[in-house]
């Protein structure tokens, strides 16, 4: 082989080795770009979650103190009638009761 082939040969092996060094150090790059951004994603969707999860709660408590205050509500309705109603009875229950006590 003559010297200059054996140049040519030297040159082509060094660019190969060249381009395949380069080429390993673009795929590491790919590979931790791709995990960087992966992280952020999932960052991103951990934090975004979060947030769901306390308009959520906040929306059930909203609707529990609405459904509570509905109750209370009800309830002091009803009371009041039972209040009214048995201050109705209460003159015919005292009669009652003075009766039976008298009587024995």
């Amino acid at each position: 082989m003559s010297l200059e082939a054996i140049e040519k040969v030297t040159q082509v092996e060094n660019l190969g080795r060249e381009r395949k060094t380069a080429a390993e150090a673009e795929a590491r790059q790919i590979v931790a770009d791709a995990e960087r951004d992966g992280l952020a994603l999932l960052q991103q969707v951990r934090a975004d979650a979060a947030e769901s999860g306390r308009e959520l709660l906040r929306q059930a408590e909203a609707k529990a103190a609405e459904r509570s205050a509905q109750i209370s509500q009800t309830a002091e309705t009803a009371g009041a009638a039972l209040r009214e109603t048995a201050g109705k009875h209460l003159e015919e229950a005292a009669e009652f009761i003075v009766g039976r006590v008298v009587n024995h």
